[in-house]
């Protein structure tokens, strides 16, 4: 019997939910009232999202943000400042019970073998990725995608980025950098080391592709089957309290 795991798929959502969200689907899992779950989801409007031990102020340009309409949230994962862009990136986050197989003690193992549903997909698509570590997929040595994860409650949460489509200019105009002159160098550097699907395969993927070859790398990767569902009654509530009293909060977002 191959195990279920159920598929969300929240579309676009913003930020303080999309992060309420997480959490609210890491403690259902916790309490035994849901499957393990894989989410792809997408920004709207486009965020900023900083790792739970940076500073929002260090991090990122919030004058610029609110003049562009840019959301900023802290993640309840550790790691670098993130640009998530509406239409450039989708976003995975996959929530599972500490003691599965997929999961080891050693927390480089498990970000390989989490990841490496991600690098099946890709491959799918033609994309020839490949694990970096500490938690990155690379293409030809440059990234395609960031990843980060926490554990607590007896669950592991992971959620990452793959990169579509990139605009290395406006994410840094909305990231914090010192003057216009290291601006210019750092897009530059970023250049050689970022890359996207569609500047691999020299044309543009959909959205649904991409999931459809995703969906297909978790299977194969963890033997799993995906079985779509629906965010329930009890997520959906914890994750507007979530994030009315916690993501969407000055207190938390500025906490450090």
């Amino acid at each position: 019997m191959v195990e279920e795991w159920r598929l969300l798929d929240t579309g676009l959502r913003d930020a303080y939910y999309n992060m309420a969200l997480d959490e609210a689907i890491a403690i259902a899992r916790s309490k035994k009232l849901v499957p393990n779950t894989i989410r792809f989801f997408r920004w709207e409007p486009s965020a900023v999202s900083i790792g739970y031990f940076q500073s929002m102020e260090e991090e990122v340009d919030i004058e610029t943000c609110n003049k562009l309409g840019i959301q900023y949230v802290r993640r309840r994962t550790g790691g670098g400042a993130v640009y998530h862009d509406r239409d450039g990136e989708l976003t995975y986050s996959i929530v599972v019970d500490e003691g599965h197989q997929l999961i080891s003690r050693d927390l480089q193992k498990t970000y390989e073998v989490l990841c490496s549903g991600l690098v099946k997909g890709l491959r799918v698509l033609g994309v020839p990725a490949e694990f970096r570590p500490i938690n990155d997929i690379v293409v030809e040595g440059k990234k395609i995608s960031g990843n980060a994860q926490t554990r607590s409650m007896g669950v592991v949460h992971q959620h990452g980025t793959i990169l579509r489509d990139v605009n290395l200019k406006l994410m840094f105009t909305v990231l914090k950098v010192p003057s216009e002159k290291i601006r210019d160098k750092m897009i530059k550097s970023v250049e050689e080391r970022v890359t996207s699907i569609k500047k691999y395969l020299g044309r543009e993927i959909s959205f649904d592709e991409l999931k459809s070859a995703l969906i297909r790398g978790f299977e194969e990767a963890f033997n799993i089957k995906l079985v779509p569902g629906e965010v329930t009654e009890f997520e959906e509530k914890l994750a507007t309290k979530l994030r009315d009293e916690k993501y969407s909060t000055r207190e938390w977002n500025f906490r450090r």
